[in-house]
């Protein structure tokens, strides 16, 4: 298996130049925000962030395809980076500390692209977690300083705790029905929203989460941290991985439980 060692290395050194950037405009007065056309918000922090990510990821990796949320896809080949430069842009003007910068890395092989590298940091929670594919996943503030994930060992429905963003995008999607029954049976719910329900699954403290709608840079780094904790994180449709454009994870003993509520 390759080694990733140095690409998540890498992934941290630009985790740090994000926080910084991203924590100097936190709650600041004058933050500028605008509305994108798909009507949701950007700070001049999520540019800022993004473009600083490219331009270290254009000096160490310039034969590297580069992805962001803000600024689309450059480059070609079998390596590529995805960027989404602040996971919770209404959290983070609105001075809610639960945002986050996701990295991954996402390389070609027989499948399809995979991701192989993740990393999720909150600065303002100050947390951080990562992941390299064959590595194990991690969180702490260092490489150096880490405690390795492992997913929750609940196998029954009503035993579990299940987490979502919200429930206008279920209704939205004409799946509302069985979202509703699936919170019904289960033992506990919580709306905490964005990449943090994901990171929970990758430690254990919540057993399932899922999204109705999501983009790649939603959920690259996501993937490969759930899945190296020994979680399951597939489409709603039971595609592994971050390409269905929606998301569900989980400890893996119930994720066929959670596909029978969402899924279809």
């Amino acid at each position: 298996m390759p080694d990733y060692h140095d690409d998540l290395r890498l992934a941290h050194v630009l985790a740090d130049t994000a926080d910084a950037t991203t924590m100097a405009r936190f709650k600041a007065l004058d933050l500028k925000v605008e509305t994108k056309p798909d009507m949701t918000p950007v700070s001049e922090a999520d540019k800022a962030a993004e473009e600083l990510i490219r331009t270290s990821l254009q000096r160490a990796r310039p034969r590297d395809a580069v992805l962001g949320e803000e600024f689309g896809g450059d480059g070609q080949g079998p390596r590529r980076w995805v960027i989404d430069p602040i996971d919770g842009t209404k959290n983070y003007v609105r001075g809610v500390p639960v945002w986050a910068t996701l990295i991954a890395l996402m390389e070609r092989g027989e499948g399809g692209d995979r991701p192989v590298v993740g990393v999720v940091s909150a600065p303002a929670l100050n947390r951080r977690w990562w992941a390299a594919l064959g590595g194990g996943a991690y969180t702490g503030r260092s490489l150096s300083s880490a405690t390795r994930l492992s997913v929750s060992r609940v196998g029954r429905v009503r035993d579990a705790s299940f987490a979502y963003s919200s429930l206008s995008g279920w209704e939205e999607r004409g799946r509302l029905g069985g979202f509703l029954d699936l919170t019904r049976e289960c033992w506990r719910t919580r709306g905490y929203g964005d990449f943090w329900p994901y990171m929970m699954v990758a430690e254990g403290s919540v057993d399932m989460c899922a999204e109705p709608e999501l983009s790649l840079w939603d959920m690259a780094a996501n993937a490969v941290i759930v899945q190296e904790a020994g979680g399951a994180f597939t489409g709603l449709d039971g595609r592994e991985g971050p390409h269905s454009g929606d998301a569900a994870a989980s400890n893996g003993l119930l994720h066929e439980d959670l596909l029978s509520y969402l899924g279809g």
